[in-house]
């Protein structure tokens, strides 16, 4: 073989072993998903954050899967989501009451949910998965009735995403944020440190944050 043949041996041997690499390692991502999405409850090892306790209030924090949330509660959390969001949604991509139940109704989706006795006043949707070839927990949703923002309770609930996420090997949380909605946009980036993520596009109405998990 002519060293020009054999340069280009090698150099087909080395794509072949790269694209090996390459699904060797989306091999071993999917599956930290995959075995994170067969946990019972994400919140089972962080006892201490199954309660919020500040100024008088006292909340339980429990995590259910879409399939084993009762029927009722759901139904809250869309309410509550239309309620909160409903105008900004108009102003940005629009509201349909079916795309979005659609996506509340997936069954990979989880819900943190803060509790007043039996009475939910806070939730937080999130699903394990993988975003452009990392392992994530994805923020879909969190909402606080307006009785308890602004009382900590925001915070806390993300705190915990972050310690699921690093629990189960995931690289980072990340969330969605509408660019007219300038409430959430401090929370994520100026209170919780958030980042413009690699993966948000320009030019779109909404921005793509992300905060990596602490190894």
């Amino acid at each position: 073989m002519d060293s020009k043949h054999k340069a280009q041996s090698n150099k087909s041997k080395a794509k072949k072993a790269l694209r090996k690499e390459e699904r060797e390692k989306n091999d071993r991502q999917w599956k930290l998903v995959e075995e994170a999405n067969k946990l019972s409850d994400p919140l089972a090892s962080f006892v201490s954050f199954q309660k919020f306790e500040k100024d008088g209030m006292k909340f339980d924090l429990r995590c259910i899967k879409y399939d084993d949330l009762i029927k009722d509660v759901f139904q809250w959390t869309f309410d509550l989501t239309k309620a909160n969001m409903l105008e900004m949604y108009e102003a940005s991509w629009g509201w349909s009451d079916k795309e979005k139940m659609k996506e509340m109704c997936d069954d990979r989706m989880w819900y943190l949910i803060a509790f007043d006795l039996d009475r939910p006043v806070a939730f937080c949707s999130f699903r394990f998965d993988l975003d452009f070839g990392e392992p994530v927990v994805y923020c879909y949703e969190i909402q606080l009735a307006k009785s308890v923002q602004n009382k900590g309770l925001g915070t806390f609930m993300m705190q915990i995403l972050q310690l699921v996420a690093m629990k189960n090997g995931m690289h980072k949380v990340v969330a969605t944020v509408l660019d007219c909605n300038e409430q959430s946009r401090k929370f994520f980036m100026e209170k919780l440190r958030y980042t413009v993520d690699d993966t948000n596009l320009s030019d779109e109405c909404y921005t793509i944050v992300s905060k990596p998990v602490k190894k």
